[in-house]
């Protein structure tokens, strides 16, 4: 696969700015999951803000998980990120069809809605994640993250985000996205200089569609800094789903539940983010009760 994400910071070291490609990795969401336009779009940013987010957790095993609570009919949408930036996603609702928006785009607002939370989960192998939630500025999600940003971790960011979709054939033509952060080193005149520069910068996905690099994007979106490269990487969708770790979901359901669902022929358990289906037989869903019901006898001797 080819490097399709790029971290870079500026050689004052004010600044960091990270761009993305995420074509392929919106193109396997849009496969896996069947989303009508305006929900490939929505979700497609969230994974493409995500993957740029957990491109900057350090821990091998941390990851980032972004859900958007709003009240337009695709909520919630989620996404979640690995430090290498591969991420999955998945959306409440993926057949929602709505009228374009007053500018002539896809109303990815009117899909996630105006209304609602944004929350973000950073999961860094300690005894609690980080949790962080704040209002929905808009619904159209780069500034929603932007907004989080500023609010929970008091970091000046800029987010821009992108997923453009064939009219027609509602296929992913492009997508990606950029995030600039400035660093504690960073004063009012680099504030000044970078809010000159994100004021002249066009949209990601027309710097995409004209074959722009994410080294490139970066650029072009800092004209006014001498940027240099930090680490590329490769990154596309990835579930992490596994047998064994469906059949600890369906332990983690209870006693109760499995007992009801040891009463069917075969117990079937779909992902969420790649809706594959896992088929697990009568008799181990029998052998899971057994387990749950001696753990709960167990428990109970201990405490008498």
């Amino acid at each position: 696969m080819n490097e399709n994400l790029i971290r870079m910071m500026d050689r004052d070291g004010v600044l960091c700015v990270l761009a993305a490609d995420t074509t392929d990795m919106v193109r396997e969401m849009q496969r896996l999951h069947g989303t009508a336009k305006v929900v490939s779009a929505a979700l497609g940013r969230l994974l493409t803000a995500a993957s740029l987010m957990g491109s900057m957790l350090k821990g091998e095993n941390d990851s980032v998980t972004l859900t958007v609570r709003g009240d337009g009919p695709a909520s919630p949408l989620t996404a979640v990120a690995d430090s290498r930036g591969n991420a999955r996603g998945c959306a409440g609702r993926v057949d929602v069809r709505l009228p374009l928006n007053d500018r002539g785009k896809l109303d990815v607002a009117g899909a996630v809605g105006k209304t609602g939370t944004l929350t973000v989960v950073r999961d860094l192998g300690l005894r609690e994640p980080y949790v962080g939630q704040v209002p929905l500025v808009s619904g159209e999600i780069a500034e929603d993250v932007t907004a989080y940003y500023a609010a929970s971790e008091q970091t000046p960011t800029v987010c821009a985000l992108g997923v453009l979709v064939d009219p027609e054939t509602e296929g992913i033509l492009n997508a990606g996205g950029f995030l600039i952060q400035l660093l504690p080193t960073a004063d009012d005149s680099v504030i000044d200089r970078v809010e000159r520069c994100v004021g002249k910068v066009r949209p990601v996905t027309t710097m995409l569609f004209e074959g722009m690099t994410p080294e490139a994007i970066c650029r072009a979106a800092l004209p006014e800094f001498t940027l240099e490269t930090l680490d590329c990487a490769s990154v596309g969708y990835r579930c992490t789903c596994s047998r064994e770790r469906t059949k600890n979901a369906l332990r983690a359901t209870g006693l109760a539940a499995l007992e009801e669902m040891a009463g069917d022929e075969e117990t079937r358990a779909t992902c969420n983010f790649c809706n594959k289906t896992y088929v697990f037989s009568k008799a181990e869903v029998q052998a899971l009760a057994r387990e749950a019901r001696a753990a709960q006898a167990e428990n109970g001797r201990e405490t008498t």
